[in-house]
């Protein structure tokens, strides 16, 4: 099914929707189509929409993206940021070990493996001699965290100049 990116009226990222629920805003007169997919014809002359704007200004106030262990995964494209592999034996690591009074936030936290989560133990990285790929780091928002991935692989390209960050 195809996903279409909701804009505010300030043209900052809201939401992603279906292409129904946005034929509906636009059948509405509530948005306006910015981007199409030509090689879709959803009825004679319209296309499908693949980002719309909304006409009216919705205020939103901002919510934190919560600390799970999915989030982080995500974060970290489900790879090792260790040894890069990816799979089904992931667990999360604690840059400074809780021990040695890390904390579970966004900055210490991160994905590895279960070997390399082995090997490290109880040590930092530096002290294991095993540096991270990226350093963890708190992610704008689920929204750009979604759109983000939509756009790096390839299947909404168009969404690039919309959603800040996805450079």
């Amino acid at each position: 099914m195809s996903q279409v990116l909701v804009l505010n009226a300030s043209y900052e990222p809201l939401n992603i929707t279906t292409w129904r629920r946005a034929m509906v805003m636009m059948l509405k007169g509530k948005a306006e189509s910015l981007e199409e997919d030509e090689s879709r014809q959803v009825r004679q002359n319209t296309m499908l929409p693949t980002v719309i704007r909304l006409r009216q200004f919705v205020h939103v106030p901002f919510r934190e993206l919560p600390l799970t262990r999915r989030n982080i995964l995500q974060r970290d494209n489900y790879c090792c940021q260790y040894c890069n592999s990816s799979g089904e034996a992931l667990s999360i690591d604690h840059v400074m070990p809780r021990s040695r009074g890390g904390t579970d936030t966004w900055e210490n936290v991160t994905t590895a493996c279960l070997n390399c989560n082995v090997i490290k133990g109880n040590r930092t990285p530096e002290e294991a001699k095993m540096p991270l790929k990226r350093s963890p780091r708190r992610p704008l928002s689920g929204l750009i965290f979604e759109a983000t991935k939509q756009i790096d692989s390839g299947r909404h390209k168009e969404w690039g100049k919309y959603v800040i960050g996805s450079d």
